[in-house]
């Protein structure tokens, strides 16, 4: 069985978006007639920007630098993870530690 999620092909949203982007018809209004989601365009609209010329979707600036925050904070949690294990004393160390 499914998911119950449905997908769409890039070429899809490209039309969608493009037709929004006309503003003939509200969001609302297209959402109904191409059944999709309600609120899924203005999702679409803002994850992607719409490439004109080549008829392609290029993630949004916004959607752009939410993925270099989601990479740093994976960064900093392996960078802090790879502290905390530099921090802690070796066990060699501990008993030549206890040599002296």
């Amino acid at each position: 069985m499914g998911s119950g999620y449905r997908t769409y092909t890039r070429e899809f949203k490209v039309e969608a978006l493009q037709l929004l982007a006309k503003g003939g018809k509200s969001a609302a209004e297209l959402e109904r007639e191409l059944g999709i989601t309600k609120g899924m365009l203005l999702k679409w609209r803002d994850r992607y920007k719409v490439n004109g010329q080549q008829h392609t979707l290029e993630a949004s600036d916004l959607e752009a630098a939410n993925a270099e925050i989601r990479r740093l904070k994976r960064d900093l949690e392996v960078t802090s993870q790879e502290r905390d294990i530099l921090k802690k004393p070796s066990p060699s160390s501990r008993a030549k530690g206890d040599d002296l």
